[in-house]
């Protein structure tokens, strides 16, 4: 399977890192199996850091590896997915023995909901109502060093030289 990770750095090798913020799925090291998120996030993560360049580094794991492991997967954004992902941005302890989770990302789009049904605003029902018609992509995450051990780095690909060449080309046929 080939997952990207989009960030302002290259990552040949992964760590698992505390995040700065809540994330969905806690602490791990996030990747996706959609190209144009990972690219979408390298650009976001580099204009909010203001350093590095984007770049979406792209790994592979073999199936038979993901079979040794332990994987929480949320085939949708249910009722489990909704609580799961609240927890986790409230800073909750969610005792979890998985090695990897996978489920839909918590975007943009999807953040007002998921605030609104933090607040109490939404209940279970009417926020999962909201968000039904969503196209979420899929995040996958490596909790431990153990998941980490089975991928393997592929290679880069330097978002800012596409940005740069569509740019020149642009200018070229004004």
């Amino acid at each position: 399977m080939k997952l990207y990770h989009g960030s302002n750095i290259i990552v040949e090798t992964p760590k698992i890192l505390e995040p700065v913020r809540s994330l969905d799925f806690g602490a791990g090291f996030y990747l996706t199996t959609d190209f144009e998120q990972a690219k979408k996030w390298s650009i976001l993560k580099t204009e909010r850091s203001g350093i590095g360049r984007p770049t979406v580094s792209v790994y592979e794991i073999l199936e038979e590896d993901m079979k040794k492991l332990c994987i929480l997967k949320f085939d949708s954004a249910n009722k489990n997915w909704l609580e799961f992902v609240s927890m986790n941005r409230k800073n909750e302890i969610i005792e979890d023995n998985s090695d990897i989770i996978i489920g839909p990302v918590a975007n943009d789009n999807t953040m007002p909901v998921i605030t609104l049904y933090l607040r109490g605003d939404y209940d279970v029902n009417e926020a999962l109502k909201r968000l039904l018609p969503q196209k979420l992509k899929d995040q996958i995450v490596f909790k431990n060093e153990k998941s980490l051990s089975y991928l393997k780095f592929v290679e880069v690909i330097n978002i800012w030289k596409i940005i740069w060449c569509i740019f020149l080309i642009t200018m070229i046929k004004k």
